[in-house]
């Protein structure tokens, strides 16, 4: 071929960089071969690499003259262009060269960068994913994490979503400006099915990334998949990622599965790595109030009440303790409490459940006064061992066994006696 000889001093020159060399003999061999397209397209990206962004774009121009589906010509023109600050005309090369070949992830890339600079924030995380999952298809891990960070820098910050339960809270796993935040936010309001396509999306250009198992497994909780969310948050763990999030959420997972003794050595374990968490003594507060140990689940809710005292959550479920400890004043005042802070929020709908529970407070008071002989004496019990009926269970079963033969509430009077003997009241 005529110029082939130029050419591949050309090519030899621009690998040693010496650019100005090389397009004297790309300009030599199109001498002798003007229809060349390969000399055109090279000296285009020698003067690219020169800075002479304009005799480039030139160059590219020629090459697509030639060959209109060239898509390298496409994507290289855009690159110059935006160097040139030319954003739509970069935009619609790269437009066109994602047409010629959909399955082009660099110019995904580019059209999120380009889209980014015209303000297009939306289009431009979309480019970005778009690229994400082809460079994955290559197994070409390291740009897709390049590209999943410019996802990241995109998501818009939002203001913190703190729904609170009667029970259960789940609430943002860590700082606003982080991406996993946005993700948990974004299952709060209900899109979970797009926070698990993008964690994925991590997982995908990073399988070691414990936080992002631990992000997955509360969105799997969100779900009441709580088998899957043990599964993930078991894998953070073994992946180095010990944070008192994982133990906080996999206990709560393994509480709503009934392992209530887990959930607590869950609830634990992050208590020691995080002494000051309100949301994990609350938490802790739930499991003692799910087995009936109804005072130890008091001193949680208090403790959490100590460290973050608009808990509406802590204030409600303390509440509910002691109720069932008969314990109504405070109940009410909890109830009271509680009401403040959710009307402050405007959650209504805790808001106005806690309203019905003030009124129902009353005729609950009511019926607990009206109840027979041994259902008050069984409350009674219930207070002096500090709301763990299997305590009194045991006490009970002694007392049968000592003294055959005798009815329930002598049983019950008998207990009571003793305990308040021994606490010398």
């Amino acid at each position: 071929m005529m110029g082939q000889e130029f050419f591949d001093r050309g090519l030899l020159k621009a690998k040693q960089k010496d650019y100005t060399g090389a397009i004297e003999e790309f300009t030599k061999a199109l001498e002798l071969n003007p229809q060349m397209i390969s000399a055109y397209y090279q000296r285009a990206l020698a003067y690219y690499d020169l800075g002479a962004i304009p005799q480039a774009v030139f160059d590219y121009d020629q090459v697509l003259k030639l060959n209109p589906d060239k898509v390298e010509a496409y994507y290289s023109r855009a690159l110059a262009k935006l160097a040139l600050k030319n954003l739509p005309g970069a935009l619609k090369d790269v437009d066109k060269a994602i047409e010629v070949n959909r399955d082009f992830p660099a110019a995904y890339n580019l059209r999120g960068v380009v889209q980014r600079k015209l303000g297009n924030i939306e289009s431009a995380i979309a480019s970005f994913k778009r690229a994400v999952e082809l460079y994955l298809q290559q197994q070409d891990a390291e740009n897709a994490k390049l590209c999943l960070e410019k996802v990241k820098q995109l998501q818009p910050p939002k203001q913190k979503v703190v729904i609170e339960k009667p029970v259960i809270q789940i609430t943002p796993l860590i700082s606003e400006q982080d991406y996993f935040t946005t993700l948990l936010e974004k299952a709060e309001r209900g899109n979970t099915r797009e926070a698990l396509e993008d964690i994925d999306w991590v997982l995908q250009a990073d399988s070691r990334d414990g936080k992002a198992y631990c992000c997955r497994g509360v969105i799997y909780s969100k779900e009441g998949k709580y088998k899957q969310a043990i599964s993930d948050f078991n894998i953070a763990l073994e992946l180095n990622f010990q944070d008192a999030a994982v133990y906080r959420n996999r206990g709560k997972a393994r509480l709503q599965l009934g392992d209530n003794t887990g959930a607590i050595a869950d609830f634990n374990q992050g208590l020691k790595l995080q002494p000051d968490d309100d949301l994990i003594y609350v938490a802790r507060g739930n499991a003692y109030q799910t087995i009936g140990h109804y005072l130890g689940a008091i001193e949680d809710y208090t403790k959490a009440l100590e460290i973050n005292y608009k808990s509406a959550t802590a204030f409600y479920n303390r509440g509910l303790c002691n109720v069932r400890m008969e314990e109504i004043p405070q109940a009410i005042t909890d109830f009271q409490n509680a009401a403040s802070i959710y009307c402050e929020n405007q959650d209504w709908d805790n808001y106005q459940q806690v309203l019905e529970s003030l009124k129902k407070i009353n005729a609950a008071s009511v019926e607990v006064n009206q109840t027979n002989n041994y259902e008050r004496l069984r409350y009674r019990l219930l207070r002096l061992v500090g709301g763990q009926w299997e305590i009194a269970q045991r006490l009970i079963e002694q007392a049968k066994y000592y003294y055959p033969d005798m009815s329930e509430e002598w049983y019950l009077e008998t207990v009571i006696h003793d305990l308040e003997k021994d606490l010398g009241r």
